[in-house]
């Protein structure tokens, strides 16, 4: 686990990075409430751990709704957008 925080807006987004044997990352983190714009480079699955969030991959104009013990997945070199309406919204990040 890499101890230093990766923040974003402003501490509205905090992960972790967990490093794996092999180069597998992952990243561990909360989102507070608000809406933001993520660019990947790698594709991720993004996999909702605790609370929920609406989100919408580049290219779309709807939103969707992930709770708890969902997923969905970005393509690489593309990007989303993210809200989160109350609470904070745990999730785990799979790179690759």
């Amino acid at each position: 686990v890499v101890a230093k925080a990766n923040v974003y807006f402003d501490g509205k987004v905090v992960s972790h990075t967990v490093l794996f044997a092999g180069g597998v990352k992952k990243t561990v983190g909360l989102i507070y409430p608000g809406s933001f714009t993520f660019n990947t480079g790698a594709p991720e699955i993004m996999e909702i751990i605790a609370g929920s969030c609406e989100v919408r991959l580049k290219g779309e104009t709807a939103w969707k709704t992930y709770a708890a013990g969902t997923a969905f997945n970005v393509p690489g070199q593309s990007a989303f957008d993210i809200k989160v309406a109350a609470g904070i919204a745990e999730y785990i990040c799979s790179f690759g």
